[in-house]
């Protein structure tokens, strides 16, 4: 079996980053030598990334920690075209007002999960229309079209599986292919950019630039995908019966995105601390998950972590009241009250807590009109649980 020598591949291997790499060996002793340059795309078809995009943003982190350099490319002139990979029939063609507004939103959605530290190379953000608005046609087909074997691209998945499945393939749409692989030349003649990484959907388009760059520049480059992250019942991660879960706080709270990953399954929760967290390795391996508790400890771990490393904050800042006085110049709080922060309405909390599913430090509540004094909560904060699966640390402050 290989086993790499330099920090960064190790690390890459050990948290399970790795789908498909090109001559992972040679990268591994580049990677030992010097700090490399590697670029990732991402298209502004949305106007936010999911959880599906998250796997790559860890990814981007441990090359900052490593000491490489990375490049992500927004894609604003890809988007004019649309990927067709993973699709059965072409996307919706997007006006530029809308790709610029997707683009900078995704910026957005990316700058919170970089590593800032002084010390740590930068992220540079680029964009494609920068060369591709301005292409002359018929020099760019002589230039790279000549280099390009329809062949090949006609067995690549992206393309193949969408004639299998008969489903209409455009010529606009054919040649998204080549020219991310144009992206891929560009990137490495204007920043020495030497490896491109992405989702494993991404595997024909990234071995295309490899193989563009090596007609036209004589040089050797490399290619690393990620694997589709899917649940341990085989769903694919991040989608669920209530849609994608957004990294955007405009359209999934945080409270929302913390209940996500505070509700995996059981199976789940070491391998996503290992690919979703900062946490160590060994401190992961070293956790007990013998018995429900625990396991519901580490759940709660890596809720939190996910969710700090999204909304730079962890659950419990953002359920805060302010005290009121109300018996006598007595601190006290109303239930009913306090469930305005977390369920939808007065007639929904009462209806719950009446059934028993709401508990107060780990104690089911039956009284809709109980009042809490300030020396029921520990360290002014109290446990909530609506249910089995909303859990909530409410602050006083």
């Amino acid at each position: 079996m290989f086993k790499p020598k330099s920090n960064l591949i190790q690390e890459l291997q050990l948290r399970g980053y790795i789908h498909q790499c090109t001559n992972i060996e040679e990268l591994d002793k580049l990677a030992s030598k010097k700090k490399i340059t590697a670029y990732i795309g991402f298209d502004c078809t949305a106007e936010s990334l999911h959880v599906g995009s998250l796997i790559q943003l860890m990814l981007i982190r441990i090359l900052q920690k490593n000491g490489h350099q990375v490049i992500v490319l927004l894609g604003d002139g890809t988007s004019k075209i649309g990927d067709p990979s993973g699709k059965d029939k072409s996307r919706q063609l997007l006006e530029e007002k809308e790709i610029k507004n997707n683009s900078q939103n995704i910026k957005k959605n990316i700058e919170k999960f970089t590593i800032k530290d002084t010390g740590v190379k930068k992220i540079k953000f680029l964009y494609n229309s920068l060369w591709l608005d301005n292409i002359n046609y018929i020099n760019f087909l002589r230039t790279y079209g000549k280099n390009v074997s329809v062949n090949k691209m006609l067995a690549m998945d992206s393309i193949s599986e969408r004639l299998k499945r008969e489903q209409p393939l455009s010529f606009l749409e054919f040649n998204y292919m080549v020219i991310q692989a144009y992206d891929f030349v560009q990137l490495n003649n204007r920043e020495n950019c030497e490896v491109q990484f992405g989702g494993s959907d991404q595997w024909g388009n990234i071995t295309a630039g490899i193989d563009l760059i090596r007609r036209i520049n004589k040089k050797e480059v490399f290619g690393i995908t990620t694997p589709l992250i899917t649940t341990s019942s085989g769903d694919k991660m991040g989608k669920t019966n209530k849609g994608a879960i957004w990294l955007s706080e405009k359209l999934l709270s945080s409270n929302g995105y913390w209940q996500f990953w505070r509700n995996v399954d059981d199976k789940d929760v070491r391998k996503f601390l290992k690919i979703f967290t900062d946490l160590k390795i060994e401190d992961i391996n070293n956790l007990k998950n013998n018995s429900t508790s625990e396991i519901n400890n580490n759940k709660k771990i890596l809720a939190d972590e996910v969710t700090n490393l999204c909304h730079g904050k962890n659950i419990a800042d953002s359920f805060i009241i302010k005290k009121n006085k109300l018996i006598k110049g007595i601190e006290a709080f109303k239930i009913v009250s306090l469930n305005k922060k977390i369920i939808q309405s007065n007639s929904e909390a009462r209806r719950l807590i009446r059934g028993g599913a709401i508990k107060f430090n780990g104690k089911i509540i039956t009284d809709e009109t109980k009042i809490f004094f300030k020396k029921d909560f520990k360290e002014n904060k109290i446990k909530v649980s609506a249910g089995k699966k909303n859990h909530f640390v409410i602050k006083i402050i």
